[in-house]
């Protein structure tokens, strides 16, 4: 069973909007934060966004008002609604939740390609 599973990404044209959803399974319980970080080709991860059971929320400056993370406690499902996409905003996204003080899980990743 893969704990995290992302869906959501695509192609969209500058301007479009995407959202992102991160599945989590099996390790639902002492999750301490969650959150979205993204990858593009040559460069190093990136945080884009988090967000703690109690809905704490902090964002990349690059990204704020542009982007929202949210969590449905009840559906163990984390989101990134991603508007206002610039070609920059390229990349792979991945899904991460630390559990207590050393669990880390990461995503497959899911491709977002932002076309100009």
């Amino acid at each position: 069973q893969v704990p995290l599973v992302e869906s959501g990404g695509g192609l969209v044209q500058a301007g479009g909007s995407l959202r992102l959803s991160c599945a989590i399974s099996g390790i639902s319980f002492k999750i301490r934060v969650m959150g979205w970080y993204r990858q593009a080709p040559g460069k190093q991860r990136e945080l884009v966004a988090t967000i703690t059971p109690g809905g704490d929320t902090n964002y990349a400056d690059s990204v704020k008002g542009r982007f929202t993370i949210s969590s449905d406690n009840a559906k163990n499902t984390v989101y990134l609604q991603m508007n206002s996409l610039e070609p920059e905003d390229t990349a792979v996204y991945l899904c991460n939740v630390v559990r207590g003080y050393s669990d880390v899980y990461w995503g497959q990743g899911t491709q977002v390609t932002v076309s100009s």
